[in-house]
């Protein structure tokens, strides 16, 4: 700190709060949720429950082909290319994240991402405040584990997930663009 700096002195942390507990999770451990979505499972290690309100941390497998459709959103999200590769667009401008790559995606910013490889990917992807996770959990298909295959969905079903998607996505602060 400057010795010249007549700024306030900064704000006393506040106490513990006893009622929170430190977390210890897996993404095999038998408390989280398989979500199934555009083709990716989604593991949610820890919801904004359990953060009291602060972030969601997700496990992404992406196996190729996989990876959302353009989409934007009024919060932070970061993850990090812990297997694998993908490619994020954005802003229209694509580039390849290997493995070790960690991408911070501002709030409202069009992106996507997806697996052009022939291997599978996997991510940890962090978003602040949560709520994407319950979005993920109201509208994909729980699976049996983080690397389960999506379950074979008829046109229809796709159709109505779609539009499910797209009917919810206001309420999560999430909007699906149209490249271009």
């Amino acid at each position: 700190m400057n010795p010249d700096d007549t700024t306030a002195p900064p704000s006393p942390l506040p106490d513990d709060d006893p009622g929170r507990t430190a977390t210890m999770i897996t993404a095999d451990s038998d408390d989280v949720a398989h979500i199934s979505l555009a083709g990716d499972t989604y593991t949610i290690l820890l919801r904004g429950d359990d953060t009291a309100g602060r972030y969601t941390l997700i496990d992404m497998h992406v196996p190729p082909g996989g990876g959302p459709p353009p989409h934007r959103h009024n919060f932070e999200e970061m993850f990090t290319v812990l297997d694998g590769e993908i490619e994020v667009t954005f802003r229209g401008k694509t580039t390849t994240a290997p493995a070790g790559t960690t991408v911070n995606v501002p709030a409202n910013a069009p992106h996507s991402f997806g697996n052009h490889s022939h291997g599978s990917a996997r991510l940890l992807c962090m978003c602040t405040p949560p709520g994407q996770e319950e979005l993920f959990m109201e509208v994909g298909d729980p699976v049996a584990d983080r690397t389960a295959p999506p379950p074979q969905l008829s046109e229809d079903a796709i159709a109505e997930r779609m539009a499910k998607a797209g009917a919810l996505a206001p309420h999560y602060a999430t909007e699906f663009v149209t490249p271009g």
